[in-house]
């Protein structure tokens, strides 16, 4: 079911292409959100690759996917992505115009992390600051709650 916000009426809507809605699409399954301190939010360096990304591949919608999934060094690690499309179970931050998607599942475990960009001798590339970690580890994406 979605829920329209600021109303209380509910919809119950029927998925794409089911009997006699062939391509409908429910105006109220937009990707939800969630308040600032919870979602995981881009620094200003990542913000800026990604934008670099989305003008490098002609893509000016595109966005930075970060997702949680268990294994890696610490027993769960960050996996990021590029994407173009949000679906309704996703949840969206937006920083200087360039969005971070983040499934509803991995929402937990990223609760107020911050996805950063780093240049140096090392070499490029993002890192999640993670308040929720218990343990990390070097690489930057594993991580342990």
């Amino acid at each position: 079911m979605a829920r329209q916000q600021g109303s209380s009426r509910q919809m119950t809507s029927p998925l794409p292409g089911s009997a006699g809605q062939t391509g409908f699409q429910d105006p109220f399954a937009a990707p939800q959100t969630v308040p600032d301190g919870e979602m995981p939010r881009l620094s200003a360096s990542a913000a800026a690759r990604v934008a670099v990304l989305a003008r490098q591949d002609g893509k000016p919608g595109l966005m930075l996917r970060l997702t949680v999934s268990g294994g890696g060094c610490s027993g769960f690690q960050c996996d990021f992505s590029r994407d173009d499309y949000s679906g309704p179970e996703d949840v969206l931050s937006e920083r200087v115009g360039v969005r971070l998607v983040t499934d509803a599942a991995s929402l937990p475990c990223l609760a107020g992390a911050e996805e950063d960009y780093t240049e140096g001798p090392g070499g490029s590339y993002f890192r999640v600051h993670n308040p929720n970690a218990s343990a990390s580890c070097g690489c930057g994406t594993s991580f342990s709650v």
